[in-house]
C-alpha cells in the first residue's frame, strides 16, 4: 500500500554530517505532518523533528540548532539534515508520515556517530 523509502544513514565521526531522506509512495491520499523519530537500544523511541504542510517545524531540545527538517511536497519526501553530530545521536532513525486516516512508518536507517 504505502511505502516509505529511507536513505542516508551510515557511520560518521563526531562533528560530521549526514542527510536522511524519506520518500513516500503508493498512496494517493494527502500527506499531513511528516517527521523523524529515533530509537536507541535501552531507550524509548523519541521524537526528533516534525514538519507540517505549512512548514512549521518542531525539534527535540537535544537536536535544536544542529538538525534541520524539510520537505518536498512535489516528491512526497521529507529530509533531515544532521550537522555537528554527537555520539549520543547514534540510533535507528525512523521516518513518520501522517495521513488523515492512518500513519506510516519507515523501516529505519542506522546512524552511528563514533570516532
Amino acid at each position: 500500500q504505502v511505502q516509505l523509502r529511507e536513505s542516508g544513514g551510515g557511520l560518521v565521526q563526531p562533528g560530521g554530517s549526514l542527510r536522511l531522506s524519506c520518500a513516500a509512495s503508493g498512496s494517493s491520499f494527502a500527506i499531513n505532518a511528516m517527521g523523524w523519530y529515533r530509537r536507541t537500544p535501552g531507550k524509548e523511541r523519541e521524537l526528533v523533528a516534525t514538519i507540517t504542510p505549512g512548514l512549521s517545524t518542531n525539534y527535540a531540545d537535544s537536536v535544536k540548532g544542529r538538525f534541520t527538517i524539510s520537505r518536498d511536497n512535489a516528491k512526497n519526501t521529507v529530509y533531515l539534515q544532521m550537522n555537528s553530530l554527537k555520539p549520543e545521536d547514534t540510533a535507528v532513525y525512523y521516518c513518520n508520515v501522517k495521513y488523515d486516516r492512518f500513519t506510516a512508518w519507515g523501516q529505519g536507517t542506522q546512524v552511528t556517530v563514533s570516532s
